[in-house]
């Protein structure tokens, strides 16, 4: 019931007298487009400055900080009232990869020898890579999509993250209790750029760009470099025991894809992940679900400025105890002694320690091979078998992946560019671990690993950051490539300092599978995806937007607009493998296929021709369909090539119907520029796609793509635009304006909630499934107003919850909201008869509601 005069209504006022604070919305779609990420500095932390943000563009969500770690092992904070990704993979899915990260550096100066690090994983309070207070160290944003409120024509990726620390912050650091001394700098600056992309080939890594600053007098000689990770992988229904099955090792080489000439790719990829993928048994078999971390994550370096450089990898296990603190170690020769550890066999504890293994050009056997000995590799003996056993099948392991030696001269800067990157589909089958694994014969079980993917985006990573086949100096120099060359029965591959000969040379191109060696930190991409509004009714939502901006975006190769269509995409949830296409447009195009004498093979030699350009090459009414294969070719008349035609993409081209995407201003034309929105967009490009019979109560998301029809410079298909870039959330239900103009009375649903009532079972509540029941219900308050004030009573009087309804400019969400049936004092409420008020500008509203248990 509706009641203007509060005052008036069942003695109300008097609990309004408590004046108890206020919650915010912890609602909210974490908003892609305007939010850039920034969460608060870690509360227990006194620290100066000290931030993280989220990469959440790609398939791979990370936590970065200013600080020297990456992950949320060391701060705290949420994102959107969830806690924050360490490293997810795939975005939204409650599988972590990541418990943390940490750069580290040192090097011997003078007699002492000097490690500054973010973080070590064992001494906490240890944190020797600090930001400079102010905006000096505070984290910058960019980003390369017009359409972001971030957005910088300087930009490199989709999602940039800047930011200065250094080692110099002294009285931060406190005391080393390792080496029962204060922190001794080696006085760099290190600025880290952090790069992310939602491209389908770039999805699955960020790439960490490092310039290391001597500013000390002297010079820094036989400096190393190295990043610690220690990534417990779980999904957050697991995190009880998550961290304890982990395994690691280190990967040399990964199979190459085919067309180059050469089988093994050379990716040197430190790596972990969880022994055996955490099946589930369902109709008494072992099967993945949306709970199984099957992939894997690792660390590869990309670029040094010294290619003749040594490499470590090393992992271990710590622990208080230095009878179960293991990590494989070298014997030792008499040309290079083995190092005092200490008791601690496995943790290198302080810093000469720490530089030993740095600086130490060991490779550790895989995690897997804990049991088997090693002596003719020169490893010392493994541990006690039970031990070595446990650790074999899976622990709670960390690794250090080193690089070095560099001399830094005073005022000289070192360019370091690293990778972290996810490959899914590790474990092949669900019965793989528990059929194979043999702590003493491990092979049979490593070699089910699939490492096919991992070594793809390993790939991917290094040339996004050097494209292959592009000369970026201008110097001639495309970057390392093979002849590959049309022999009569096979493919024939010369590597590039043998030159086919003359006979052969006609029928050979240079297939690139290296950069030049100047960074380019760039990918062909798709058309930047358009600002999404949503208009719901009841039943009901209307999407709009204006695609002036992605039709008329340049390929950063070819230097031609590529624009070939729109996706509208609708799910209820914000998984990206759980959206649904709902319809498309794309314009009316054709690939057109020419045969090649020379080679014998048809090839496409050119960007797609829409009919219009066809009708204009071959004459008034040609149907490129008429010639659809090699057998149902067109000769060209001027030049008598053969050739056929196939569609670009469906072809729906049809603007006029309103049941699809269709034109809100079928009569303006793209060349009247004074006829645009309030925005300042050409209303020509002003789209809408209207979506009924969706239910009421159900959250949805909807997603406008973009994409083009490929690039043939650097051999990629038609790219798409990921749907989390532009996602939003809402209801179909009436808007908040609406409401507003109407007068319309509060809805809350469901009412009775009923503790039987089956809705988690039916896609309302828990849909993640990673809570407990009791912390996961949902009553919705729908039909709000965009201001508000909602408060829950006992019958009693008593205030049992108190929260305000935020949507000031409106938007999506700006109609609803949610309790979740838990009390101002975090209790799951009882059984009972309640009652809520809403207070707004339109007045009071109040009401019952049964909570049924």
């Amino acid at each position: 019931m509706r009641q203007r005069n509060f005052l008036a209504v069942l003695g109300i006022i008097l609990f309004i007298s408590l004046g108890l604070i206020s919650v915010g919305n912890s609602r909210a779609l974490y908003d892609l487009n305007e939010n850039p990420g920034i969460m608060s500095p870690r509360p227990n932390v006194d620290l100066p400055n000290k931030q993280f943000v989220v990469h959440n563009i790609g398939k791979l969500a990370m936590t970065i900080t200013n600080f020297g770690t990456f992950g949320t092992g060391y701060v705290s904070g949420t994102c959107d009232g969830e806690i924050c990704p360490s490293a997810e993979y795939p975005i939204n899915s409650d599988i972590e990869y990541l418990f943390t990260a940490s750069f580290w550096i040192g090097a011997v100066v003078g007699r002492d020898t000097l490690v500054s690090i973010g973080a070590d994983g064992w001494a906490q309070q240890v944190t020797e890579l600090l930001p400079d207070p102010g905006d000096a160290g505070a984290i910058q944003f960019r980003s390369n999509i017009p359409s972001r409120s971030d957005y910088s024509p300087d930009a490199v990726s989709e999602q940039d993250y800047i930011c200065v620390f250094t080692d110099t912050n002294v009285d931060q650091a406190g005391v080393d209790g390792n080496d029962n001394r204060p922190h001794i700098p080696l006085n760099v600056s290190i600025t880290q750029s952090t790069y992310a992309w939602s491209y389908d080939y770039a999805e699955d890594f960020v790439l960490f760009d490092y310039k290391i600053a001597n500013m000390g007098i002297f010079p820094i000689s036989d400096l190393y470099i190295a990043v610690y990770v220690d990534a417990d992988v779980w999904h957050a229904a697991n995190q009880q025991n998550g961290h304890t099955d982990d395994i690691c090792g280190f990967r040399r080489t990964v199979d190459m894809a085919p067309g180059f000439g050469f089988d093994l790719d050379t990716v040197n990829i430190a790596y972990i992940a969880d022994n055996d993928g955490d099946p589930v048994r369902s109709g008494g078999q072992l099967v993945w679900d949306f709970r199984s971390p099957v992939a894997a994550t690792g660390t590869r370096v990309i670029r040094t400025p010294n290619e003749d450089l040594k490499y470590g990898f090393n992992w271990w296990v710590s622990n208080g105890d230095p009878a179960l603190d293991f990590g494989p170690r070298m014997a030792g020769t008499d040309d290079d002694p083995f190092y005092i550890f200490g008791p601690h066999l496995g943790t290198p504890n302080g810093d000469r320690v720490k530089y030993h293994v740095m600086s130490h050009e060991e490779f550790d056997y895989d995690q897997l091979y804990s049991a088997v000995s090693k002596p003719d590799e020169g490893f010392l003996p493994p541990p006690q078998p039970s031990l070595a056993i446990n650790i074999a099948d899976g622990f709670d392991t960390r690794y250090l992946l080193s690089f070095g030696p560099f001399d830094v001269a005073s005022g000289d800067t070192l360019p370091v560019t690293l990778a972290y990157l996810a490959g899914d589909s590790l474990h092949s089958e669900p019965a793989d671990f528990g059929l194979h694994f043999d702590a003493y014969n491990p092979e049979v079980f490593s070699n089910t690993l699939d490492f096919s993917d991992f070594g793809k985006n390993a790939r991917w990573a290094d040339w996004v950051f050097d494209n292959p086949g592009y000369d970026t100096d201008g110097d001639l120099d495309s970057g390392r490539y093979n002849w590959s060359c049309q022999g009569t029965d096979s493919t024939l591959y010369f590597p590039e300092d043998e030159t086919p000969d003359d006979s052969l040379l006609p029928r050979c191109t240079k297939i690139y599978y290296k950069g030049d060696g100047v960074p380019d930190f760039r990918g062909a991409a798709p058309p930047p995806p358009p600002v999404i509004t949503a208009i719901p009714e009841h039943g009901k939502i209307t999407l709009r937007w204006n695609g002036e901006m992605s039709q008329n975006s340049i390929d950063v190769f070819s230097g031609k607009k590529d624009f070939e269509g729109f996706r509208v995409y609708y799910s209820l949830s914000d998984r990206v493998s759980d959206f649904v296409l709902l319809t498309s447009f794309d314009v009316d195009d054709y690939k057109r296929f020419e045969y090649n004498e020379i080679l014998q093979v048809w090839e496409q030699t050119s960007v797609p021709f829409t009919r219009d350009s066809l009708e204009t090459l071959y004459g008034r009414g040609f149907e490129p369909l008429d010639y659809f294969d090699e057998s149902n070719r067109f000769e060209d008349p001027t030049t008598n090539q053969f050739m056929y035609f196939a569609p670009q993409d469906w072809n729906q081209s049809d603007l006029s119907n309103p049941d699809l995407i269709h034109r809100i201003y079928p009569n303006s034309s793209r060349d009247d520029q004074s006829d645009t929105t309030d925005e300042g967009w050409l209303r020509y490009y002003e789209y809408e796609y209207v979506i009924d019979n969706l239910q009421p109560s159900v959250p949805y998301y909807f997603s406008v793509t973009a994409f083009d029809y490929g690039s043939l410079k650097v051999d990629l298909g038609a790219l798409e635009s990921s749907p989390l870039v532009n996602a939003v959330q809402d209801f179909a239900l009436t808007s908040a304006e609406e409401v507003e103009k109407e007068g319309m009375d509060v809805i809350v649903y469901p009412n009775p909630y009923r503790i039987d009532g089956g809705y988690a079972a039916s896609g309302y509540e828990n849909r993640d499934r990673t809570k407990s029941a009791e912390r996961t219900r949902v009553i919705n308050f729908a039909n709000l107003p965009k201001l508000c004030k909602i408060r829950i009573y006992s019958i009693d009087g008593d205030l049992i919850k108190q929260f305000d309804h935020y949507y000031p400019d409106g938007g999506p969400g700006s109609q609803h909201e949610t309790w979740d049936v838990i009390s101002r004092n975090t209790q799951a409420v009882v059984t009972g008869i309640y009652l809520w008020h809403v207070e707004s500008d339109m007045g009071d509203q109040i009401g019952k509601l049964v909570i049924m248990k």
